[in-house]
């Protein structure tokens, strides 16, 4: 590996860096294409151990799932409601989205899962999810405080319902619609704070019957039961929540200039962005346009002075994966940047507040946390670094630290670079493409 000379600024970064699938797509692109009747094909697919977790969980469910030599991938669906009972209890790895999102899926089916992960995910918060697919007539036996592993007693008769919202996660509105595809009647969701919008998008346009009204305070879905889902052709954009390394890395480093081709602009998913322009940030957004019906766009992006600033809290969900980042790098920012209402990072495969304020300060950068809150103090030109950091086997933190490795007067080092796989397998080939060099 090319390892930076640490007497010396980081060269800058320049060229094209090509960005995988977008992974909340790609979850829902293999979950709707194996509740549809027909084959879908999926172009641009994430490759990552995420999505190979909902892929092996839909094939021991029924569906029939391959990769052409194209690189398409074919799934031949059971139709809603048609999941055969799987014969064994299945392992969704480290994903929080597949064990929410295929609940959801199965709740309204009348069969018997039982649903497993690794040590991250069996610490993650179910009872978002259990306590109201309890109320369409499923089972649900969990651990104590809802925890993984869980049986699901699929309800027999399964009835729409009314939910309102109490948390800002589009994991907990997507398994509710879902859940209510096979249920009699309509199921209506009420959220207060929008959440990213996939799920009815890709259930609109695989036929089933969405209707969304603006409320005075909030938004309300309305899905009709008893859907017939017809196989799609599917192509996927490139992921915004992992563009963000890149995109900051660039801002980071001195004389930086780079293009990001194809990347998801869903206004639910581009809060990251707009703080980043607040911020004082050179991105232009060009060649817009509608690819696998989400609007997409080519990014350029060049190295500038950054200034701190306050992210409204209700900017959190269409961002939330992106705190991390945004913390790296507010620390090379002037002045304090405030993230306020990011408690949702408490649950995460980490606790994400906490591994990014012991990362950062162990490296030199003085940090507050509350909560619900991140306050970092920049301090360009200065950080220190030097420290091993633990990531929590989060790829979302070892990815982060990793950039801030590029702009550190000594090394920064992750403990493991495992869980990088969890959403971009290609991230360090990709980024040496642009010329990082990492220790």
């Amino acid at each position: 590996m090319n390892i930076r000379q640490r007497n010396k600024p980081h060269e800058p970064l320049s060229g094209k860096i090509s960005i995988p699938g977008d992974k909340s797509i790609s979850h829902r692109a293999i979950i709707f294409s194996s509740m549809a009747i027909g084959v879908s094909r999926i172009d641009g697919l994430l490759e990552s151990d995420d999505i190979i977790s909902t892929i092996s969980c839909m094939k021991k469910l029924g569906a029939r799932i391959s990769k052409r030599k194209d690189g398409i991938w074919e799934v031949s669906g059971v139709g809603v409601g048609g999941f055969s009972e799987p014969e064994n209890i299945i392992d969704l790895g480290n994903s929080g989205t597949s064990a929410r999102l295929i609940s959801g899926a199965v709740c309204t089916s009348p069969i018997k899962c039982f649903f497993t992960g690794d040590d991250s995910l069996r610490k993650r918060p179910m009872d978002r999810i259990i306590d109201p697919l309890t109320n369409f007539g499923a089972d649900f036996v969990a651990r104590e405080k809802s925890l993984l592993p869980i049986c699901i007693l699929g309800a027999n008769d399964p009835v729409g319902i009314d939910f309102t919202g109490k948390v800002a996660s589009a994991q907990v509105k997507s398994a509710i619609l879902i859940a209510g595809l096979n249920a009699i009647g309509e199921t209506r969701y009420i959220e207060s704070v929008h959440t990213r919008d996939h799920t009815e998008r890709m259930l609109s346009t695989f036929g089933a019957e969405v209707e969304i009204s603006q409320l005075t305070d909030s938004k309300c879905i309305n899905i009709k039961g008893l859907a017939q889902l017809g196989s799609q052709e599917i192509s996927i954009p490139g992921d915004p929540s992992s563009a963000a390394f890149p995109m900051c890395a660039a801002l980071m480093v001195n004389g930086s200039e780079i293009t990001i081709p194809n990347i998801c602009q869903n206004p639910t998913r581009i809060g990251l962005q707009e703080t980043l322009c607040e911020m004082g940030a050179d991105i232009s957004v060009e060649n817009k346009r509608i690819y696998g019906g989400e609007p997409v766009a080519d990014l350029s992006v060049r190295f500038g002075p950054l200034r701190g600033v306050s992210v409204p809290p209700e900017r959190a969900p269409s961002m939330i994966d992106e705190y991390p980042i945004l913390a790296i790098l507010a620390s090379t920012a002037e002045g304090k940047t405030v993230m306020k209402g990011i408690k949702e990072l408490r649950v995460k495969e980490s606790d994400r507040i906490k591994a990014v304020s012991d990362g950062l300060r162990q490296n030199g950068i003085e940090i507050e946390e509350t909560e619900d809150s991140l306050t970092v103090f920049g301090k360009p030109g200065l950080i220190s670094g030097g420290s091993l950091v633990k990531t929590y086997y989060d790829h979302r933190i070892a990815m982060s630290f990793l950039c801030l490795d590029l702009v550190a007067k000594e090394p920064v080092r992750v403990d493991s670079l495992s869980s990088i796989n969890t959403s971009f397998k290609e991230f360090l080939s990709s980024m040496k493409k642009i010329g990082a060099k990492f220790d």
